[in-house]
């Protein structure tokens, strides 16, 4: 069996999913059930164990299908929505539980203030972000889907290359709110030097402060243990991010979803293991994948 085994305690969820999950705990203590409008966590375990106590998640198609929810109450995630779909609950007749994070709510805002003072002079959005991810689908709803979202140096290259974001003109870009602080400087950096005559580039600090800070935290963690075991779900973006900051200081680093996952040939007997995870990941997981350890 390894030498130790030691759980991160900056490790867990974010203040946005604890207050979304709270909030689904308290309504489902007074309702026999209420609706989440996507996965309120990117965790399947946290997932199954809210889905016993009467949580049942829907999507948008199933949201344009439902005309008549008046006694239900629709949960929004903490990754927030664009406009449009408030107004298809509206529609439906939910009452709303709206648990939009608060660094999310003001990084939609000032997505659509900008957009609404520059856009008439020419101005363009851009998104450091998931192609796809809740909160970046979101945050390009607030400017009616005018804005360009890039994940690397790569597509945003290809973007100027067919004109669709033009680097003579004003530039905002902002960034989704967990994304590597890393990779959003290399990214402006590069954009910088494709600027031409008349472009200009506005770079908005959007990554939120507790993530940016987790990624520090979590390096120091990587590098004083032997291995890290990564605990997160296969759908969470956070966790690609967290677990390849952890790979990039310690190769031993292997990800798991659950404690049935842990392999015993990757250790050693006089590792000190380090476990950690994802903003989706609850800490009674990590504790359940060190407890597996440490009987190894």
């Amino acid at each position: 069996m390894p030498h130790s085994v030691e759980i991160d305690e900056k490790s867990g969820f974010c203040g946005g999913v604890i207050h979304a999950i709270e909030t689904a705990e308290r309504l489902l203590r007074t309702q026999p059930r209420i609706y989440s409008l996507g996965d309120v966590v990117h965790n399947e375990a946290e997932l199954s164990r809210l889905r016993e106590e009467g949580l049942v998640t829907i999507d948008h198609d199933d949201l344009s299908q439902i005309s008549n929810a008046s006694s239900e109450t629709l949960l929004i995630r903490a990754h927030g929505e664009p406009p449009e779909t408030y107004r298809k609950i509206a529609r439906a007749g939910f009452k709303v539980a709206d648990c939009t994070c608060p660094v999310v709510l003001g990084l939609q805002k000032k997505i659509r203030d900008t957009y609404n003072e520059k856009a008439a002079s020419g101005g363009q959005i851009v998104i450091f972000g998931k192609r796809g991810h809740a909160e970046v689908l979101g945050l390009v709803g607030q400017v009616d889907d005018d804005a360009c979202v890039v994940e690397n140096e790569s597509q945003l290259q290809t973007l100027v290359d067919n004109g669709t974001l033009d680097v003579h003109r004003a530039i905002d870009i902002f960034s989704q709110t967990t994304m590597s602080s890393e990779g959003y400087s290399s990214l402006c950096a590069f954009l910088r030097t494709l600027l031409k005559e008349g472009g200009s580039l506005t770079v908005h600090d959007t990554i939120c402060r507790q993530v940016a800070l987790r990624h520090s935290n979590l390096r120091d963690f990587a590098r004083s243990h032997d291995i890290i075991i990564f605990v997160a779900g296969c759908t969470s973006s956070n966790g690609k991010v967290l677990s390849d900051i952890c790979r990039s200081v310690n190769i031993r680093t292997f990800n798991v979803g659950s404690a049935q996952e842990v392999r015993p040939h990757w250790f050693r007997s006089d590792d000190n293991v380090g476990v950690c995870g994802a903003t989706s990941t609850p800490k009674w997981l990590l504790e359940q994948v060190a407890s597996c350890i440490e009987i190894l």
